[in-house]
């Protein structure tokens, strides 16, 4: 294993300091180190934090490998500054046994660009008519503690609370897709002054308001841990607001594009920014990013969604919801935050990689601490263009907007996935 003397580099925005990596492991840190068998990285003016984690991925495979693969999606991820994502469940088969779990996971291991930690269904096929094997999952060698039907909501109230019972028994997580289907049949965006002018079925925001504020009830009654995907709107950070006062053991996460974009965007009818949740109002976007800053939402989390071409180059109704979101996530950050890098460092590393229980992630380089980190050019821009993203589908929303902050180099356990803002392999 190669070591590694990173100088001149600023710890999550602290003084230049020089970094030794050696054996998987931040060996020192300090002003004039030495060491001749290490390779030498100048990093002076760029800034080290620890390796990205994402609570929110799909990587498609199974069964969608033309969109994504667990391979491409991982070398996305290291390029965008990641050491560690977990796998949402709706491939096909769906994650919903001990086999298909494993089998991403083990996947995720020979690709060894990231950490693939897996996410198991809540119910069988995520049709929420009955719960999936959650026991097998989590004893299987992909250890599964989060769960989750994103892109279905677990509806049935009493369904939820058996799944959230259940996994009190090894301090797993819920993570609920916040959506009343009744209230978004048939919908293709935010209901709103946008939709009403172009004459688009409204996705209404009390939609996801209703959910959340159901399942926190129920996460407060039967004392579990709950997750809340994508939050989108004003009136769902009061609920949060108010639960977390009570105590409820309930997290919650924010997408880049829910910080960013508005429903505006929907009148280019350009299926690019097509998700679910829609991208909301203005409002919405202001009460997102306060409560981010203040600890209400507790994370970023990509939402990243791949789509093949046919199903995004098509007319809005049949397009398929999602954004690629890997690549820019910490750029989303920046733009949005500035270089406020111990925010940056805890809603994007420290607290996902907490929720996930995932040991050696989300740890600010010390020495002895597990080498997962990345290297970031807080002064560089850059332009995306689609055609040069790792993911194997090119659905972004950004494309050919310039972006701040590069991603200069990211380490697992002390082995470089990136090098000068290039995979390694």
């Amino acid at each position: 294993m190669t070591a590694y003397l990173i100088t001149g580099v600023s710890i999550v925005g602290g003084e230049p300091t020089d970094l030794l990596i050696r054996d998987g492991v931040v060996a020192g840190t300090g002003r004039g180190l030495a060491a001749d068998d290490a390779t030498v990285l100048d990093a002076t003016g760029l800034v080290a934090l620890p390796g990205l984690v994402d609570l929110h991925t799909h990587l498609r495979e199974p069964g969608r490998e033309d969109a994504e693969t667990v391979e491409s999606g991982s070398r996305a991820a290291a390029l965008g500054g990641y050491t560690a994502v977990c796998a949402m469940a709706n491939t096909s088969p769906v994650a919903d046994t001990a086999g298909v779990v494993e089998q991403v996971w083990r996947l995720g291991r020979e690709a060894g660009l990231v950490d693939v930690q897996p996410i198991g269904a809540v119910t069988v096929g995520l049709a929420g008519e009955r719960l999936a094997e959650l026991g097998a999952m989590a004893d299987s060698a992909a250890g599964v503690r989060i769960f989750s039907d994103d892109g279905h909501c677990v509806s049935d109230p009493r369904l939820m609370r058996r799944a959230l019972e259940y996994v009190k028994a090894f301090d797993g997580v819920i993570a609920q897709h916040a959506e009343e289907p009744r209230l978004t049949d048939g919908a293709q965006m935010h209901e709103g002054e946008v939709s009403t002018r172009l004459g688009l079925t409204g996705w209404p925001a009390v939609a996801e308001e209703a959910i959340i504020a159901r399942d926190v009830l129920l996460a407060e009654h039967v004392g579990s841990r709950l997750h809340v995907c994508h939050v989108s709107t004003a009136g769902s950070v009061e609920v949060l607001r108010q639960a977390k006062a009570r105590g409820v053991r309930v997290t919650a996460e924010v997408t880049p594009h829910h910080l960013l974009l508005t429903d505006e965007k929907a009148e280019s009818y350009d299926p690019v920014f097509k998700v679910n949740p829609p991208l909301r109002t203005a409002t919405d976007i202001a009460a997102l990013r306060e409560a981010l800053a203040e600890g209400v939402i507790d994370i970023i989390a990509t939402d990243h969604a791949p789509h093949a071409v046919e199903d995004k180059e098509c007319e809005w109704a049949y397009a398929r919801p999602g954004m690629l979101g890997l690549e820019t996530a910490l750029s989303i950050a920046l733009d949005v935050f500035g270089p406020r890098w111990d925010l940056i460092a805890e809603r994007m590393s420290r607290t996902p990689a907490r929720i996930a229980g995932l040991a050696g992630h989300g740890l600010d380089p010390a020495p002895g601490v597990p080498a997962n980190l990345t290297l970031v050019d807080p002064a560089a821009r850059r332009v995306v263009e689609p055609a040069e993203l790792a993911s194997r589908s090119r659905n972004t929303p950004y494309a050919r907007m310039t972006l701040p902050g590069r991603i200069v180099a990211t380490f697992l356990r002390g082995e470089p996935t990136v090098l000068d803002g290039k995979a390694v392999k």
